[in-house]
């Protein structure tokens, strides 16, 4: 199909405010999947909050200028799908690692998280990585457990006391 300028004009404005907006970007190259299958991998991504879209790599050049991603300009070769995850970087790693498992066709070719881009193997490690909230959590229980681990250690030679108190009161109480 044959873009005319003004469409092509609105296709990089929009790939460009994403990519604006985004917090990662992954490349992946979709030759062989049916599009029953790019149908199914685009419907979980934008459930998943992403934006994802196969975009001619000249307009995805040229979107790409003046925005972090600016590093990726030279693997956009070949047949590729932009996956822009929101605020959790990891979420599109995820998506599509899992969905490489089903579908062997779709092959990562590099990612960008924060303007360093990242070789395809780097996949696994990023998908790995908590969400936000995960995060968060994770800093908050290494926070307490020395608070916690202090209380314990405080509190110890009372309840040993206690306990000490209680065994002498059982042991006289058998006597009897």
């Amino acid at each position: 199909m044959v873009l005319k300028l003004e469409g092509k004009k609105a296709i990089v404005a929009e790939v460009a405010k994403q990519a604006q907006q985004a917090a990662s970007l992954f490349t992946a190259e979709y030759s062989g999947m049916t599009v029953l299958q790019l149908t199914e991998l685009r419907k979980t991504a934008r459930a998943s909050g992403m934006y994802m879209r196969v975009v001619r790599n000249t307009l995805a050049r040229r979107a790409l200028v003046g925005t972090k991603f600016e590093s990726m300009q030279d693997t956009l070769v070949g047949p590729l799908i932009l996956a822009f995850s929101g605020e959790d970087p990891g979420t599109a790693a995820r998506l599509i690692q899992d969905y490489a498992k089903k579908c062997d066709k779709l092959c990562v070719k590099s990612m960008s998280l924060g303007g360093a881009v990242f070789p395809a193997t780097a996949l696994s490690q990023i998908a790995s990585m908590p969400t936000r909230d995960g995060a968060i959590a994770q800093l908050l229980g290494m926070l307490n457990a020395p608070l916690t681990q202090f209380v314990r250690t405080l509190a110890e030679p009372h309840a040993k006391l206690v306990r000490t108190l209680a065994a002498i009161r059982d042991q006289k109480q058998g006597m009897k």
